[in-house]
């Protein structure tokens, strides 16, 4: 199985394949609502403004696996960080990114990690940097910051 491959749901409930970024550079992250790095929106967003005319796309994928940090429904998610931190990159709906339901997305991200493989997800907001050809380059944990990823993904646009 490859990348682009792989299913994932909307806020809106539909189902669309990751083929559709493929030549994109992307950037996967677990958010939540409720976490203390909840505020890494406002710099996901930051990050995503200025890269996406290079191809650059962030896909934020809603977690309520830590604390049940993402409560509410996958609307009301989309609409908190939308509101709150300006975030126009996509959402997507709420997935398991850890234990026995984990979403094949992110079966794959864990697998495939060049840092950290095959350890499970420790928290919300750990990041996955993926490289035009879909191969995954940098797994970061949860508390380095967007501006910290800016360096790395400078190089590989």
């Amino acid at each position: 199985m490859k990348l682009y491959d792989i299913t994932v749901e909307t806020v809106q409930g539909l189902e669309k394949t990751l083929e559709e970024y493929k030549g994109k550079t992307l950037l996967v992250v677990n958010i939540a609502s409720k976490c203390g790095f909840t505020p890494q929106l406002t710099g996901l967003e930051e990050l995503y403004q200025k890269y996406k005319d290079q191809g650059f796309v962030i896909l934020g994928f809603p977690c309520n696996q830590f604390l049940k940090q993402s409560p509410g429904s996958n609307t009301e998610l989309l609409e908190f960080c939308q509101l709150n931190y300006g975030v126009t990159f996509d959402v997507f709906a709420k997935i398991d990114v850890k234990g026995k339901n984990q979403s094949e997305l992110y079966q794959y991200l864990v697998e495939h990690a060049p840092n950290r493989q095959g350890k499970k997800v420790k928290w919300n907001f750990e990041k996955f940097l993926i490289n035009k050809e879909g191969v995954i380059v940098h797994r970061y944990s949860p508390s380095i910051e967007p501006k910290d990823i800016d360096t790395d993904l400078a190089e590989i646009l």
